[in-house]
């Protein structure tokens, strides 16, 4: 026996190696290197304007909505696996079955949660790329590939 939530193995030493070879914290891991590429594809060419025109707008079918959508989820995922990670690193050292109970069920509820909006957040972002116009994009669609790619693989990383 394990005990409640791993409780029976609660303290000892922190073992580095060990730790990182888990499988929830390489999904952890892999999750926030995603959410990473999904904003920082978003705010580095998401907005783009034409010669003509100075006025900045989302390379998604001039959806603005399409692009604060991918940096909000992808910005509070990546904060979401750094507290995560932190979780994970002090869990070893919490004997209070409650409040290692409470932290997995949080752990397993926002993931599931996060799992849902990387799926709408693939799909919205694909509808508004099918629907821009070549013209539209000069620079940055390999951006918003990348960003509907990695919304994608975020699904299954969560």
């Amino acid at each position: 026996g394990g005990g409640a939530y791993g409780a029976a193995k609660a303290g000892g030493t922190f073992d580095l190696v060990r730790f990182v070879q888990q499988p929830q914290v390489l999904a952890r891991i892999v999750s926030a290197v995603f959410a990473l590429i999904v904003f920082a594809c978003l705010v580095g060419d998401g907005y783009t304007s034409r010669a003509e025109d100075s006025q900045l707008f989302c390379v998604f079918n001039h959806n603005e909505d399409a692009c604060r959508y991918g940096i909000g989820i992808g910005v509070l995922a990546f904060l979401a696996c750094i507290f995560f990670f932190m979780v994970d690193v002090y869990f070893p050292q919490i004997s209070n079955t409650t409040d290692r109970k409470y932290l997995v069920l949080a752990d397993l509820g926002f993931s599931g949660l996060w799992t849902f909006l990387w799926f709408i957040g693939f799909c919205f972002l694909t509808n508004q790329w099918s629907w821009t116009r070549a013209e539209d994009v000069y620079i940055g669609a390999d951006s918003a590939r990348a960003a509907i790619t990695f919304s994608f693989f975020s699904i299954f990383s969560w």
